[in-house]
């Protein structure tokens, strides 16, 4: 484990691993290094890439100054970006990915993306996020009620009561309420793409590097207009759906997906 300093001075820790053109993954919502897909996906990519794993401000080992805003997370990305000799791949997922779209927007080096399902409304395939659920949100993290704040993300993104009841049993528990302190975080940057109104056409107009939206062959339909839509709103996309995979996608579903999209774009 290593330590950058962000912009504002905040310390973001990452790791590295592997060799070849540098990636960095970023992870969604009450994900980190410890917990979540960046390690097993940086495991199989490390024979193809030099990967940064990193855990995002508020989570892990990395600091949180306040007061939060999406802008110093993009700040963050910049830094690593520096770290890895000043261009790299983005490879996000859920609100990861749509971070990683306004960080390919902002900074030069941004060489290629990689997007699996950010979480986008764009239809009235599903109702969009209650206008109250960030002040809710806010509020229970505000009060400390961390188990309140991740019952109340869960749901929103439709676990089941029963599901939510089991995995307080279990030991993810505790990691997913260490982090539940950042879920607004996560909310304000997808929540503008969440009101079931097509995406405008030029929010990502500067994101022109070659891209790969992806989505699972069993997620939510709303998920997947969403990447549909996606892709048709950037101007150098490829869009493709993985059989089988959900939200919680497997390392070794996506990988291979990645590291070819990589091999051919860089050919280009």
């Amino acid at each position: 484990m290593a330590t950058i300093r962000s912009k504002d001075g905040t310390p973001i820790a990452y790791s590295q691993t592997g060799k070849g053109p540098s990636l960095i993954f970023v992870d969604g919502a009450l994900c980190y290094r410890a917990s979540g897909p960046s390690g097993p996906v940086a495991e199989l990519l490390n024979e193809h890439c030099t990967v940064f794993t990193y855990d995002r401000r508020g989570r892990g080992e990395s600091g949180n100054t306040l007061p939060y805003a999406i802008e110093r997370e993009v700040e963050d990305i910049a830094a690593l970006l520096r770290e890895a000799g000043g261009s790299a791949i983005l490879f996000g997922v859920s609100s990861g990915a749509a971070l990683s779209l306004d960080a390919a927007s902002q900074l030069p080096g941004v060489t290629k993306l990689v997007l699996y399902e950010a979480p986008f409304i764009v239809d009235d395939s599903h109702a969009p996020i209650p206008s109250d659920f960030l002040t809710r949100l806010e509020e229970a993290v505000a009060s400390d009620r961390r188990e309140d704040a991740v019952k109340m993300f869960l749901k929103l993104v439709g676990v089941p009561a029963f599901g939510i009841t089991m995995m307080r049993f279990l030991p993810v528990w505790r990691k997913l309420t260490s982090v539940a302190h950042t879920l607004p975080y996560d909310i304000r940057i997808v929540e503008p793409n969440q009101q079931g109104r097509p995406l405008p056409a030029s929010r990502w107009s500067l994101a022109t590097m070659p891209a790969l939206a992806l989505d699972g062959g069993k997620s939510p339909v709303y998920m997947r207009n969403g990447m549909r839509a996606l892709a048709g709103a950037l101007s150098n996309a490829t869009y493709r759906t993985l059989p089988g995979q959900t939200h919680m996608v497997k390392a070794k579903a996506v990988v291979p997906v990645v590291t070819e999209f990589l091999n051919v774009a860089r050919r280009l």
